[in-house]
């Protein structure tokens, strides 16, 4: 069980630094972890690495709306929610061995948040619910570098700066620090690895993917706020936290002589190519209800608390844990592994990095 944290824990953490959450969907043990992608790579089996999937149990690598809807159990807690949610999974390079070995963590959290210009309580008309299949990405897995300043407000940066993280180290009684544009952390994080992941807000009330899985969906001006583009609707702003267990392997690394030892199954020893995908699986009414009537802020759906909302039910964590699903992909990714799953060398760039598959795996 991956619940290294309490529950409650694990919500307490995931909260540090975000201000006005309207209500949050937890996920707890992942449904599966293996190598597929029904986003970038449809039907395909293998995809390129291994991503920690969560959500509801028809995940495969081809599949509809209607067959998400047909499910028959979630690993997330509010069960109006069919969806999937997907990231990749990180993993410990042993400094003297060179072997891999997977990095537990927490479970994923989702913040749905009302933000932008077009949320009532922001003056504008209302924000609306997903539409039924649509599908959004955030991060590049080709990333190994920063290349926009901070601020300059483009959608390329805005993509950029929607990655982030925080080194926690608040037990320890030392100062924890978030990304500021230099990659993953130098120091242990003694209360773990905080990935964090702000998805698109905005879309083009069009088409529910696009040939790159970006354009048809933009982030809000200010990221976490402001306008959309020029004839995007306003929806809700998805916003993932993840935190790993990093400190499981400090008596095992030097901080100040070993280079960070951690990497994401993408090859990369940086923290730039932290991405997540979202295939939506709503009971579209129900989200529509809990965003027309749950945000009050005289009573405690105005502070979060999804339990207030009477469109959304939760369950237990325990019941959520129950909900998994065997693998698809017949490989080994956990224990300790000579290599990355997959053909994934490590690649510290600056440049992005060169996506490689089974097919045209470089000679080593």
């Amino acid at each position: 069980m991956m619940f290294h944290l309490p529950f409650s824990a694990l919500l307490t953490l995931a909260s540090v630094g975000v201000a006005n959450a309207w209500f949050r969907v937890a996920c707890t043990d992942p449904l599966v972890q293996e190598r597929l992608d029904p986003i970038i790579s449809p039907g395909g089996n293998p995809s390129q690495h291994v991503h920690t999937i969560h959500g509801a149990s028809n995940f495969n690598p081809t599949y509809s709306f209607e067959n998400l809807r047909a499910s028959n159990c979630t690993n997330c807690l509010v069960t109006q929610d069919l969806s999937n949610y997907w990231f990749p999974k990180l993993y410990f390079q042993d400094p003297k061995t060179k072997l891999f070995e997977p990095v537990a963590n927490g479970g994923l959290l989702v913040y749905y948040q009302n933000r932008g210009d077009g949320d009532k309580s922001n003056g504008g008309p209302g924000i609306k619910a997903f539409p039924p299949g649509l599908r959004m990405i955030a991060g590049d897995p080709k990333r190994r570098s920063k290349k926009f300043a901070v601020g300059l407000g483009t959608q390329e940066e805005l993509r950029e700066r929607a990655v982030q993280w925080s080194c926690l180290r608040f037990t320890a009684g030392l100062p924890g620090y978030d990304d500021n544009g230099t990659g993953f952390p130098t120091t242990n994080c003694e209360s773990g690895l905080n990935s964090r992941l702000h998805m698109p807000a905005c879309w083009d009330g069009v088409n529910l993917d696009s040939a790159d899985h970006v354009s048809h969906m933009a982030y809000l001006s200010g990221l976490d706020n402001g306008s959309c583009p020029s004839g995007f609707i306003y929806m809700m702003k998805l916003f993932f936290e993840i935190t790993w267990n990093v400190n499981d392997f400090a008596a095992r690394w030097t901080p100040g002589t070993d280079k960070w030892p951690f990497v994401y199954a993408t090859g990369d020893p940086t923290g730039f190519s932290w991405h997540g995908d979202f295939q939506n699986g709503w009971d579209v009414t129900a989200l529509q209800n809990a965003i027309d009537n749950c945000n009050n802020p005289n009573d405690d759906t105005g502070s979060g608390v999804t339990e207030a909302c009477r469109f959304l039910t939760v369950k237990s964590a325990a019941l959520a844990n129950t909900c998994k699903i065997a693998p698809i992909v017949k490989e080994v990714i956990n224990g300790t592994l000579a290599k990355l799953p997959g053909c994934n060398p490590l690649q510290f760039g600056p440049q992005d990095a060169t996506i490689f598959n089974d097919a045209n795996c470089p000679a080593t």
